[in-house]
């Protein structure tokens, strides 16, 4: 099985990449395959809302040459997208946004390409720390990615969300009830690349 982790936070040793160490080493353990990049420092521009990609049949077809294509080409390449990132303001990281926007080159759906999602058998799933109770932090992202799935017909294997307290709590964030979530997560990912 292959898991491909996108880390959106730019805090490289913050509290999402220390979350993302335990959820590593358990989907290792497991024998899956683990492809992780960090979002922080790539060139990934915003969408331009051009449609260009609309109308270029099989592939990408995203006009933007930048890291993205690589991204692509992982996604296309795995089993299990697991987007990590850390809540702010209700919403994913600016370069996670970014990311999530210029997936809409993977749906053929509103050009001259024959209709296809060229991910259809790629499961989508979310990793997040925030600093309230997650189903008041969280729950928007939640959603966000329940709608993208389901409009792309994608499976949603779901979201694991930790409090992460005061916002720098990356010595205490990983209790045994945290790194028991994790274990039950990495549990429901490996289902959906059976």
């Amino acid at each position: 099985m292959n898991i491909y982790i996108i880390m959106g936070s730019p805090r490289l040793n913050g509290n999402t990449a220390t979350l993302c160490k335990p959820f590593i080493d358990e989907l290792k353990f497991h024998r899956a395959n683990v492809e992780y990049i960090e979002l922080h420092g790539k060139r990934i521009a915003p969408c331009l809302g051009c449609m260009h990609c609309q109308d270029v049949s099989g592939e990408y077809g995203c006009i933007q040459k930048d890291e993205m294509q690589r991204i692509v080409e992982s996604i296309l390449n795995t089993d299990v997208v697991v987007f990590a990132t850390p809540i702010y303001t209700w919403q994913a990281t600016p370069p996670m946004k970014a990311v999530m926007d210029r997936l809409f080159g993977l749906n053929k759906f509103y050009g001259t390409a024959p209709r296809e999602t060229l991910n259809k058998t790629k499961a989508y799933a979310l990793l997040s720390t925030c600093g309230y109770d997650p189903s008041y932090a969280a729950d928007l992202l939640d959603e966000v990615f329940r709608r993208l799935c389901k409009h792309s017909d994608i499976p949603y294997a779901g979201m694991y969300a930790v409090s992460d307290g005061d916002g720098d709590n990356v010595k205490t964030l990983l209790t045994k009830d945290i790194l028991d979530g994790v274990r039950q997560f990495t549990q429901k990912l490996l289902l959906f690349g059976a």
